[in-house]
């Protein structure tokens, strides 16, 4: 991971397609919220619509999914290190839910961004935080 910080005041954000449901939208701010590490609020510029995005670094998640070499390309990376990774965070009444299958690729220089659906099976679509 690059050495980009998201600063509270945001960090813009291109996607090179819209995410999966949220079409149109491609603009997007990220902000890191205040008092949840490694927690951020994808909003996007032109909309009211947010995502909340977890950092999995910030945590002892072990998660490294494999990057794939044409997305990082997409996003104009020479290489993983100047890659983001975050996943979404979906909170329900039983917890915080996140999903491992799609993460989203933010590069921290350009703030271009792709969500990929990972083809390892390993990562679930929808795991529980803390188990």
């Amino acid at each position: 991971m690059t050495a980009t910080t998201v600063e509270a005041t945001g960090f813009a954000v291109e996607f090179t397609t819209p995410m999966h449901g949220l079409s149109p939208y491609r603009a997007f701010t990220l902000e890191q919220i205040a008092g949840a590490e490694g927690l951020y609020a994808l909003r996007a510029a032109d909309a009211d619509v947010r995502l909340f995005l977890l950092d999995p670094l910030s945590g002892d998640y072990g998660y490294a999914p494999a990057l794939p070499a044409d997305v990082l390309s997409e996003l104009g990376a020479a290489a993983d290190s100047e890659i983001r990774v975050f996943v979404v965070a979906n909170p329900a009444d039983d917890g915080v839910y996140i999903n491992l299958r799609a993460p989203v690729l933010v590069h921290g220089v350009t703030g271009r961004a792709a969500q990929v659906i990972l083809d390892d099976q390993a990562y679930p679509i929808r795991a529980l935080l803390g188990d």
